[in-house]
């Protein structure tokens, strides 16, 4: 893995813009809501369209996307918690949050999938089962195996992409989403295939190696880096 981490770490030195390395406001949530809509919306499509889901449900209630400060969680009173998010979707239903409120039908995979609607509100319910209910609560979900287990239990959740991307989408910098944009990226940088199991410690390995030179850098900024690359690359 060392040798491997390395070859990450030059590859990323060699096309990522590191020193200036920074996160965009969707990584600034105001309420975990929004991280469970974006982490779940956001699979196997544009990111565009899930950007628009986001916007779409925060005009729909008038709530605010995003933390002024981000070196502060908001304070519980002025965010939106899980419990009043599944209030609203129970109350119209999954269908109609599907078509009338978030206006996208996608489903979470083409065969026996869900519609995304519904899993987010699985997913939503599994965070309360489970004791969370706003960002200040997060910690104590990471180390929960049966959290883990609950939302990969919900219909095309089962690879965890999601969850791993919810992580990093609700304040933990020591994740990355195994993808396709970084797995491509890491491929080309070690020359072979790379699995969904290996990406994690790869990632977190080379992020090692590049503290030595980019202090600021975590394994969430370096995900992140890595998806710009890679999308303007599909993009040319």
């Amino acid at each position: 893995m060392s040798y491997e981490a390395k070859l990450v770490a030059d590859y990323a030195r060699r096309f990522l813009p590191l020193a200036n390395a920074h996160l965009p406001q969707e990584y600034y949530y105001k309420s975990l809501p929004l991280c469970v809509l974006d982490a779940v919306y956001s699979i196997g499509v544009k990111y565009s369209g899930t950007k628009a889901v986001v916007e779409r449900y925060c005009n729909e209630y008038k709530l605010q996307k995003y933390r002024i400060d981000h070196t502060e969680l908001p304070p519980k009173e002025d965010q939106e918690s899980i419990i009043q998010f599944i209030n609203k979707c129970e109350s119209l239903g999954s269908d109609k949050m599907a078509g009338e409120i978030y206006c996208n039908r996608q489903r979470t995979s083409t065969r026996s999938g869900i519609l995304k609607a519904e899993a987010v509100l699985l997913f939503a319910k599994g965070i309360r089962d489970h004791g969370g209910d706003f960002l200040q609560d997060v910690p104590i979900l990471i180390n929960n195996n049966r959290f883990h287990r609950a939302i990969k239990n919900i219909p095309g959740q089962s690879s965890g992409i999601s969850l791993q991307y919810f992580w990093m989408l609700s304040g933990s910098n020591d994740f990355v989403k195994p993808d396709r944009m970084v797995t491509r990226f890491l491929q080309s940088a070690l020359g072979r295939a790379v699995t969904i199991n290996e990406i994690q410690g790869l990632a977190v390995s080379a992020c090692g190696l590049l503290n030595a030179e980019f202090k600021h850098l975590t394994p969430r900024l370096l995900d992140y880096e890595i998806w710009k690359y890679q999308s303007k690359k599909v993009a040319s």
